[in-house]
Formats: C-alpha cells, structure tokens, sequence
C-alpha cells in the first residue's frame, strides 16, 4: 500500500449526515455488542475506511488489548480486532500498562507504525514501546520498549506532518513535555525539537493553515482539569503561552484529550471522560473544535453531526417518549418503578431476565428514509454492562448499556436506525440471553 492510498479526512467520501454523535453515550460496536473499547487512542483514515485504534478497559487498568474499530461515517463503528494481545510475560504480559496506542504510517517503509506509553503496575519505568505493522488493523509486530533519549516517557501522542516526518509527543515528568523527531522509519528518535518545561501530559497535535496546535492535560492523575493548548508556526517555537480552549471551570466538558483531527469542514476534537473507579465505564466527549487564525475554542453539544464533507451541526428538533406512558405496553413482569432522577420521576424496570420482562412503545414519529440516532435515556446500577434486545418495527438490534452510577442518574446510550415516516414506529425492548436490561426512562427521536 502507498501513501497515495491514505487520503486526507477533508476528502472521505460523503456519508449520511443525520447520524448524531452523542458525548459520553455508550457507543455499542458492531461485532461484540459491546461498548467501544478504543482509550486513549486516534483515527486514522485508509481508502475511505476510518480505523479506531485504543485501549482496552474492559478490565480495568492492567494491560488487555489495543483495539482496533472501523467505520464509513465515524458513528457506526464495528470491531475489527486486537491489534496487540496480552502475552503471558514481557512488555504485554499480565499486570503490565499500555496506554495511548497511536498509529501513523510511513510511506518509505510500507508499515504502519503504532507508538505507546509502556510501563508497570506503579508507572515506575515510563518507557514508550512501538510497533509495527503491514497493515492498519492487523497484527503489530511489537519491537520492544525504552526511554526515548534517555527520558522519562509516559503519555505520549504522535504526529506525522506534511512533509512526511514523524514527531513524538511525549511527557518527560522530570523535565516537561518533549516534542521529538522520529528516525526515518519512525521507530526511533534522533532529537528533541523542543522542550516545554511545563508539566502537560495527554498530547495531541493539529495543524491548520501553517499553525501548529498542540493540545494536552495539566496532571491531576484520573480527574479532569482545564486541558490548554498552545501556537506556533514551527515545531521548535516560539510558542504561545498555555490557555485554556474550552470555558474555564469546565474541566474541558469532563474529559482528557485524546486526538484532534480534521473531518470535512470541521474539526474534531476526541477526549476520554474517565472514571477511575471503574474504568470499562469510561466514555468518549466528541465535540466540535473551533480553530480561527491561532484561535481554538470547544463547544459543547448534548448531541450533533458530523458531515464527512461540509461543516457540523446541532442535532436538531426531536421528539421525547416516555417509557412509563400509559399508551406503552408492559408484559412478562415488566413494571414501571421509582427513579427520582428520571423524566416524570419513573421508569420501566425489570426487564428480560427470567421472564423476559419486555417494553414496547408505540406510534413513534419518524422522518421517512433518512436514517437517525435514537437516544435512549436509562439507568443501570449494576457494575457492569447490560444489554437488551431492541427491535425497531421488524429489525432486531443488541444494544449495551453501561452502568449509570449510584443516584439513578440515567445516562444515554444509542441506536442507529430508520424509522418510517409518521407515526407508526414501533420499539420493543426484551432480554438478551436470559439477562436483565436497562431500567428504560425515555426515547429521544430526532424530527430533522
């Protein structure tokens, strides 16, 4: 494959432009059925095919899998394959950490070339490992793990400019955020460009029109914090002061970021919304990032879209339908129950299990052949995911949900359907292989 092959976001083929991203929403992949697993990872797109590539949190912070997700439209996503497995020693071995897989492609060579934070159980060798690969999403040959001229490397990102040169982005703790050239084949380094004394980790670089944005997270460990960003129009300076890029006190809309990239007319930025206390809970914050002059600035947006060519947008009027309506019908031990953080304070729970509990709402109002994101709004208090049967008029979907926490704070999760146009839509939710759903509390249904 040649680098002629890799064409730029701006130019992937159009897509649907009604599909919604909805921030911090479980995002349930084709091919598990489960939440994406993709942390701390990147886009990069081949031959009109996206490719997602993260960490695996579905059990906890050791070391599990880098994951690798592909997609037409970057909203509906199926999984692919790991493209690194844990080994039963070594770098990959059991209680060992691996974060932030990031993957650039090096046209000389024919390989893809994965970058990642290597280290211990108490991050206590701050090594950065690489990788390398003939193709994007299968299996990396791992070459092995060391501290890049000599330093301290624990968060890092990568970043391959118009020239073709590589550059890692890596957090020397001791000494302050590195930017450092890549050898040729991109396995390597040969020298720091430049040096940030200051302490940021997280690091994700973007350029527009001659501008280089470097993007990255002040160090307050799993919690959130006002990440900054700074300017220059050369890699080795001067740069701009560190500011902020979303509202101050807004803790960059709950997340750490990841990736920045452009799609279209638009440019998106990709944060991790954590949660330390149970990490396969975590979420993504994808949101549109303003970039004007050496300005950057992030919005947030309950939900939105996000054209492949064109500029993004809010997602438009909807519709709510209440799970405990009267018009809904409950069958098989169904029940509506209290849920004071609810719509109307109620839900419907008990759903599947052993009497396959099951919903079915009714005259949903849909927009003819366009396909839409529909949001369901539920609570679930386990620890980890559950999962329902969803059939959308004849269609049937599995669809998880991941815990909502203590409080029944009902969260989101999304499913990606058309619906007939007018009001004859029918949404039936039943269990999925003997097992409970989602305490359900309402369905959003977009109207545009």
């Amino acid at each position: 494959m040649t680098g002629s092959l890799i064409k730029a976001l701006g130019l992937a083929s159009v897509a649907s432009a009604t599909l919604q991203i909805v921030p911090g929403a479980t995002w349930t992949a084709a091919g598990t059925n489960q939440h994406v697993q993709a942390h701390g990872g990147g886009i990069i797109e081949v031959d009109s095919t996206f490719y997602w590539i993260g960490e695996n949190k579905l059990g906890g912070s050791s070391f599990q899998s880098v994951n690798c997700y592909s997609s037409k439209n970057l909203v509906e996503w199926t999984f692919v394959g790991e493209l690194l497995s844990r080994q039963s020693s070594g770098d990959l071995g059991p209680n060992r950490v691996l974060e932030r897989p990031h993957v650039i492609y090096n046209d000389a060579t024919s390989k893809y070339v994965m970058w990642m934070h290597i280290d211990n159980s108490n991050y206590g060798e701050a090594k950065s490992g690489v990788a390398t690969s003939s193709s994007v999403c299968g299996a990396y040959e791992y070459i092995g793990s060391f501290q890049p001229l000599g330093h301290e490397s624990r968060d890092i990102g990568l970043y391959k400019d118009d020239d073709g040169t590589g550059y890692l982005l890596t957090e020397d703790r001791p000494n302050g955020l590195r930017i450092n050239k890549l050898t040729d084949d991109y396995t390597n380094v040969t020298e720091t460009i430049h040096l940030f004394p200051e302490h940021i980790e997280a690091p994700a670089m973007y350029k527009q029109d001659g501008v280089y944005f470097l993007f990255g997270s002040q160090l307050t460990g799993w919690s959130n914090n006002d990440n900054k960003y700074v300017t220059a129009r050369s890699l080795s300076g001067p740069w701009t002061d560190w500011e902020n890029f979303a509202p101050s006190g807004a803790k960059t809309f709950e997340s750490q970021t990841t990736f920045v990239v452009a799609v279209g007319d638009s440019v998106l930025y990709m944060g991790d919304r954590w949660d330390s206390e149970n990490l396969m809970r975590s979420t993504y914050i994808w949101l549109p990032l303003t970039i004007d002059g050496t300005k950057a600035t992030l919005q947030n947006e309950a939900n939105w879209v996000l054209p492949l060519e064109g500029t993004w947008s809010t997602g438009g009027s909807e519709k709510n339908y209440a799970a405990e309506s009267s018009n809904n019908m409950l069958s098989n031990g169904a029940k509506v129950i209290s849920c004071s953080s609810c719509s109307g304070g109620k839900s419907v729970g008990y759903l599947g299990g052993s009497d396959d509990g099951t919903l079915r709402i009714s005259n949903l109002a849909g927009v003819g052949s366009a396909p839409i994101t529909l949001r369901i709004r539920y609570a679930n208090g386990d620890s980890s995911q559950r999962y329902a049967n969803i059939t959308v008029n004849d269609q049937s979907h599995v669809l998880a949900f991941l815990p909502s926490g203590s409080g029944n704070t009902p969260f989101t999760s999304t499913l990606h359907i058309t619906l007939d146009k007018g009001d004859v839509n029918t949404v039936t939710f039943s269990g999925y292989k003997g097992g409970w759903g989602p305490d359900v509390d309402e369905l959003i249904v977009p109207q545009e």
